[in-house]
């Protein structure tokens, strides 16, 4: 049966794990994230399909069935999964997408790497989406890409299909035309966004950058700039925007362009937060950590999340005020990404050296400044620690969203805690009461430290519930409506 939406995402919906000698498929563990949240969609249509990768060592025998039923908690959906082999994802996902598109997406123009990209394969992998999105379509489907590693997608798929409705969600931040038209490939994406019916983005900033760079590169019709929604308008912000065109036309097609905040689950993780287990774990937790206050980092190894920056910030507090020397303690979490792809050589390595000088510098026989931790942490137990945490501090240097700061405010129902948050997350147009930190400024790095340490509670507590009601009104319910609403504003072409 064809299928009136189908979602394109490189991840498969599930978990594949082996048990007794037999595949079976297993429900992510969290339903917080955003693969449950896009097979929700499911359960509004009367047949849906999920379209990903998966290893193969030979793609024309690649050992398994290419399309599946899988049947659980969100009805029934097909999925079908691209045999690609351990070169081509490589190829077309570590070095094209991270090495080249990565850096420019967050505006590292000195880490951008052209030589290693293999552009007919990156077209080669692209297109292979398209033909499967393509086959599993009904007519006048709804066929929904995510993110930029499908970039070319919407255009082959326009090319296949012109009944289908295309719809792209772009998961990173969008950089300006000067820094976007860096990549030699800049016509070919953009042509094929312009394909699409709807574009959408994050905020309001990512989508007026697009629409720039699509003027640069094509004859297109702009419509009129609009007010932003003004919810997402914080003075002093660096990517607040305040009026943004909603609308392309390009060769006579019209795209729609919207900016919708993906959000948490904030019940899911607000009823975690309040279990006894998890009160129970923070309290384990603050006994460990004595009188001392608290300070909690959680992001990946990635240049872009300014870890080093922030050590350094916390270097410079403890050697500025000796006084707090003793009395606080670093949590930081830094994930450690794939240390064989180029692009990371060396980030963890330094983050590591780092936290050794600082320790080595300042530690004492019963306190030690900073504990990193470097593997992924469990997400029940990464809610125990956004408990337990007195501050928690997201700084950093570019980032499409951060959903880490939005999972903590959700955690904090006591109405305590402070959050450090990096003006240059997407996450900082919605929330202003956050103390706001420009990463690139020692000064202000250091005294949005200072600042939360010294906070009164009354404060801390009003600036919570701000941030609580706003990630409540924009959580991932939202997000999911937004997202509809667009997709029923798709006419079937005539």
């Amino acid at each position: 049966m064809p299928s009136e939406l189908v979602i394109v995402y490189h991840r498969q919906p599930y978990e594949e794990v082996v048990e007794n000698g037999k595949t079976v498929f297993k429900e992510n563990k969290s339903p917080n994230g955003i693969v449950p949240t896009l097979k929700g969609f499911f359960g509004r249509v009367e047949k849906g399909a999920w379209v990903a990768w998966k290893y193969a060592d030979d793609t024309s025998d690649p050992g398994f069935e290419r399309v599946i039923e899988i049947e659980d908690s969100f009805g029934s959906y097909s999925v079908s999964r691209l045999p690609l082999t351990e070169a081509q994802v490589k190829s077309f996902y570590h070095v094209t997408s991270k090495e080249a598109f990565w850096p420019i997406l967050h505006s590292f123009k000195e880490k951008y790497n052209y030589d290693p990209v293999d552009w007919p394969t990156f077209r080669e992998v692209n297109w292979a989406f398209a033909e499967a999105a393509a086959a599993e379509a009904g007519e006048n489907a709804v066929v929904w890409v995510h993110d930029y590693n499908l970039w070319l997608v919407p255009g082959y798929l326009r090319r296949l299909r012109p009944d289908l409705r295309i719809s792209f969600f772009h998961h990173t931040p969008f950089p300006s035309a000067d820094m976007f038209n860096v990549l030699p490939w800049r016509r070919e994406i953009i042509g094929s966004l312009l394909a699409c019916d709807v574009v959408g983005f994050h905020i309001p900033r990512y989508a007026a950058n697009f629409i720039g760079a699509a003027e640069s590169l094509f004859d297109v019709e702009t419509g009129p700039r609009k007010p932003v929604n003004p919810d997402f308008i914080m003075e002093h912000v660096a990517l607040t925007e305040r009026r943004v065109a909603r609308e392309l036309t390009y060769d006579g097609r019209r795209v729609q362009i919207t900016a919708s905040p993906v959000g948490v689950d904030v019940d899911y993780i607000t009823d975690k937060a309040e279990s006894p287990d998890t009160i129970a774990r923070a309290r384990a937790i603050r006994h460990e950590l004595g009188e001392t206050t608290m300070v909690l980092s959680v992001g990946r190894t990635d240049y872009t999340k300014g870890g080093t920056d922030q050590l350094l910030s916390f270097e410079r507090v403890l050697d500025d005020n000796p006084e707090l020397r003793g009395k606080l303690r670093l949590m930081h979490v830094s994930v450690s990404a794939n240390r064989n792809m180029t692009v990371y050589e060396g980030i963890q390595n330094e983050i590591e050296q780092t936290v050794g000088r600082i320790n080595g510098l300042y530690g004492t026989f019963d306190w030690t400044p900073v504990t990193l931790i470097s593997r992924a942490i469990p997400f029940d137990d990464l809610v125990a620690y956004y408990r337990a945490a007195d501050i928690a501090w997201i700084t950093p240097l570019a980032d499409g969203m951060n959903l880490v700061a939005k999972e903590f405010v959700a955690t904090r129902s006591d109405e305590s805690g402070v959050l450090i948050l990096s003006e240059f997350a997407g996450a900082a147009v919605e929330m202003g009461s956050a103390i706001l930190a420009n990463p690139f400024s020692h000064k202000s790095m250091d005294r949005a430290l200072l600042q939360a340490l010294d906070m009164e509670p009354e404060e801390a507590r009003a600036r919570m519930q701000r941030m609580r009601a706003t990630i409540r009104k924009y959580d991932i319910r939202a997000w999911a409506e937004d997202q509809m609403a667009s997709f029923d504003g798709l006419q079937p072409e005539d």
